[in-house]
């Protein structure tokens, strides 16, 4: 009886190291893959700048997001959305991976089709600030310039009118100066 008792305290001792082997092992390849994930989005190989993202809880759906609202926000400051700002939209989102079979693709049709509350772009603004001062300065202004230049790149798409009127409308310039103010490098 104790021989048979040993070989099954052996057996559950096996399968609780194997258990807890194996919970491990998933959890290094599940953060293999969204490292992998965010650096596809986040296009940068810098592995600091990567880990500080994984640290704040940062992963690639909130990398879409913090890029990808700014646009939304000056296509639609006007109130409409024309063709030119939907394909700069969708080229930037391209760019940064969001093919057209992604969930992340779907919101943006979302966003592209139906104009998002206001609410959208303040959260995104609320949680710039959160995190801006966990960057570098070198990292806040790379991300500060990619920014604003996708955002005026939309904000040009559909404007101006035979080169003589700005390509940039007063309530695309009021979202800019909002976008500017948030991604302040000191």
């Amino acid at each position: 009886m104790k021989k048979k008792s040993i070989f099954a305290d052996a057996r559950a001792l096996e399968d609780a190291f194997f258990t807890k082997e194996n919970a491990r092992l998933l959890e290094q390849l599940k953060e293999k893959q969204k490292r992998e994930a965010l650096r596809e989005v986040v296009q940068i190989k810098d592995e600091i700048f990567l880990d500080r993202l994984i640290e704040l809880g940062i992963g690639p759906e909130t990398v879409l997001a913090l890029t990808l609202v700014p646009l939304i926000a000056v296509a639609w400051a006007d109130g409409t959305l024309d063709g030119r700002e939907r394909d700069a939209i969708i080229k930037a989102a391209e760019e940064k991976g969001v093919s057209p079979e992604t969930a992340g693709h779907q919101l943006l049709e979302t966003w592209l089709s139906r104009r998002p509350e206001r609410e959208l772009f303040d959260s995104w603004k609320q949680y710039v600030r959160g995190i801006w001062e966990t960057f570098t300065d070198e990292e806040r202004q790379r991300m500060r310039e990619r920014t604003l230049d996708w955002a005026l790149a939309v904000a040009e798409a559909s404007g101006g009118f035979l080169g003589v009127i700005s390509k940039v409308s007063p309530s695309e310039r009021v979202v800019i100066k909002e976008l500017e103010n948030v991604l302040r490098v000191p």
